[in-house]
């Protein structure tokens, strides 16, 4: 599955694209501006898997760095900063890692 499959192409050009600058990334804006926001929580897990390279059930530190690029292949990588942010945002439990439910915590509240 394609991210194109759940979201809009030209959302995520726009999105990906208003944070084109390092330490700009804010993922409640990002998840707005890619329409992620509006989707069914059956959408959001779809967007989960595809952002979940590694199949762990997760989206990990190092899986997080690369998380635009899971949006399009012109996205950037997130600075360390940017990452340990996203990370300490959406990891409601403490373990180092974003499961199903905690992004769809995430999304929710953006």
């Amino acid at each position: 599955m394609a991210m194109t499959d759940v979201l809009n192409a030209e959302d995520i050009k726009k999105a990906v694209g208003a944070f084109s600058a390092a330490e700009s990334f804010n993922y409640k804006k990002f998840f707005e501006m890619v329409g992620l926001k509006k989707k069914s929580p059956e959408d959001v897990k779809k967007v989960f898997r595809i952002l979940d390279k590694d199949r762990s059930g997760f989206i990990e530190e190092d899986e997080l760095k690369f998380v635009l690029k899971g949006f399009t292949p012109e996205g950037r990588d997130l600075s360390d900063k940017e990452t340990k942010a996203l990370l300490a945002a959406g990891d409601k439990d403490g373990d180092g890692k974003i499961g199903a439910d905690e992004f769809a915590t995430m999304v929710a509240e953006s």
